[in-house]
């Protein structure tokens, strides 16, 4: 299907280190449609990064979140209104209301990508006077798009039920298909022993991620490092915890990658962890990318007992899953794992074949002529 159509997408969050984003924005441009992103960075030193498609523009973080706001708003709002799009993007609650609102005023479409259950995000669960304020902006805007796009069944069927909508299409958090083309080799990179074992979280460095206790668990395993891949508001308190339990010389904060590269770090590790904690209905209904890009990476994963993701793992037979709401640690998997190579070996053959369905490419097949009607 070719087309010609313009398309913006918006989102508070940098473009070049999403995966989401830098896969669609791809196949929209094979498909003959013209792209432009804006978003917004604020941990990048740079000033703005600006190029034909993208823009990334820095935003400062203070105490005083409204100039937080207040300046993304203004920039947003700005840039909308140049854009003579014929589909508006927006890839987040936050640029939900300004997208939708100018997408109408231009008679565009406009698309909702709810990539969380935003009212229901762990950092909120004690918070409950935004998450009502989020679920009734979010109730009001939602019900103004053309289509609203979930990562997995789970908040299609929560969407569908609680905003009494009918219009939600899947699209998971998908790897494009690749193998990798310059494999990182951290033990060379960080003067690491050759015989340990690289364990590997990737993604946001946020509270119920499960870091936490991968962290703690590397008291109880020998030559066993970690490698985390990522920026968050939550990178200092991590770091604190690594000097209090005394482990720094085994936890390497890599930083962020642009995503284009990502999979060369990613296939560098043995082990990819995802052990999101069941702390909110959205963290209960995870199936985040890092699992699909660790397969796809060809690293055998431990997932944490939640039913997206424990039904991949297990019917694909990439990893194994633990219960961590029970107490279930991790240890006896690693440890299992360091000593029969050949089980390792069987999941990490079983991710690459996986990966030949596990991919963007295929999710795209399945979705384009709905996202281009």
């Amino acid at each position: 299907m070719q087309t010609n159509k313009k398309i913006c997408i918006a989102f508070l969050g940098n473009a070049l280190n999403d995966s989401r984003i830098t896969n669609l924005t791809k196949s929209l441009k094979e498909d003959g449609c013209q792209v432009s992103v804006i978003s917004f960075d604020w941990f990048i030193k740079k000033q703005n990064i600006i190029n034909n498609e993208v823009k990334v523009y820095k935003l400062n973080k203070s105490k005083f979140s409204f100039f937080f706001y207040l300046r993304f708003a203004i920039i947003l709002i700005r840039d909308l209104l140049k854009q003579k799009s014929d589909i508006f993007f927006a890839e987040d609650f936050y640029t939900l209301p300004f997208v939708t609102t100018i997408a109408k005023l231009k008679k565009a479409k406009v698309y909702y990508n709810s990539r969380e259950l935003y009212a229901y995000l762990g950092g909120l669960r004690n918070r409950p006077i935004l998450q009502a304020i989020i679920r009734t902006i979010e109730k009001f805007f939602i019900k103004k798009v053309d289509l609203v796009l979930t990562t997995g069944k789970m908040d299609s069927k929560f969407l569908e039920s609680y905003y009494k909508i009918n219009n939600t299409l899947v699209i998971r958090n998908i790897p494009l298909y690749q193998s990798p083309k310059e494999k990182v080799d951290f033990r060379k990179k960080y003067n690491l022993p050759q015989n340990s074992l690289i364990l590997l979280y990737q993604g946001v460095l946020l509270e119920g991620r499960g870091i936490s206790l991968i962290i703690k668990s590397l008291k109880e395993i020998e030559q066993a490092y970690l490698i985390i891949i990522g920026e968050g508001e939550q990178k200092r308190n991590f770091e604190k915890l690594v000097e209090e339990i005394a482990v720094e010389e085994r936890v390497i904060f890599a930083g962020a990658y642009e995503h284009t590269e990502l999979i060369n770090y990613t296939a560098g590790a043995d082990i990819g962890l995802a052990l999101i904690e069941n702390i909110s209905i959205s963290y209960y209904h995870a199936l985040p990318n890092k699992l699909f890009e660790y397969i796809m990476a060809g690293l055998p994963v431990i997932v944490s007992n939640l039913p997206q993701m424990k039904e991949i793992v297990e019917f694909y037979k990439v990893g194994e899953v633990v219960d961590i709401e029970k107490g279930e640690s991790i240890v006896p998997v690693i440890k299992k794992w360091q000593n029969n190579k050949e089980l390792l070996n069987f999941y990490k053959k079983n991710c690459l074949s996986a990966a030949k369905e596990l991919n963007w490419q295929e999710e795209y097949k399945r979705v384009k002529s709905k996202l281009l009607n």
